[in-house]
């Protein structure tokens, strides 16, 4: 850890960059997902989904953004290598077979709901820890990633 003026304790900080860290492996991963659904979609919903897709991995680039610019506020070293992230996130595997919209919809949804129930477990621990300001962060991102559910799912729930 650097140095840093920043008020909390050092002991918290590291526990905090640590927490944070998986979470960076994990947008890291999100992110990379969008993309592989926007690049790969096929089928009749394809302009709509290839265009929210890519509007998803553009978005979630912001989460990255802000959870590394948080753990190097805290005084960690943000590790973001598409190695690294690949190798911590806990996000399941995306299924690069995948091609139909409905196949993208389901797996990109998976991924989404996974992140979003992750990213609300780290703000419970940002609280605990007395880090509203990670908390907040954590908030924001949550708040993106249930609009995002929000707006893929809507393909699958049309009724038959």
């Amino acid at each position: 850890m650097y140095k840093t003026g920043n008020d909390l304790p050092e002991k918290t900080r590291i526990q905090i960059a640590a927490l944070l860290q998986d979470r960076l492996a994990d947008s890291i991963d999100l992110m990379i997902q969008a993309k592989q659904a926007h690049w790969n979609v096929k089928g009749s919903s394809f302009i709509a989904l290839h265009e929210l897709f890519d509007k998803f991995s553009e978005d979630s680039e912001e989460y990255v953004d802000l959870i590394a610019e948080r753990i190097v506020q805290l005084g960690g070293i943000a590790e973001g290598t598409v190695r690294l992230a690949a190798r911590k996130s806990s996000l399941p595997e995306y299924p690069l077979a995948a091609a139909s919209g409905k196949e993208h919809v389901a797996a990109l949804s998976h991924a989404i709901a996974t992140f979003g129930k992750l990213i609300r477990q780290t703000i419970d621990q940002a609280n605990e820890f007395k880090d509203a300001d990670t908390a907040d962060i954590c908030t924001e991102i949550s708040r993106g990633a249930d609009k995002y559910l929000w707006f893929v799912e809507a393909h699958a729930q049309a009724p038959n």
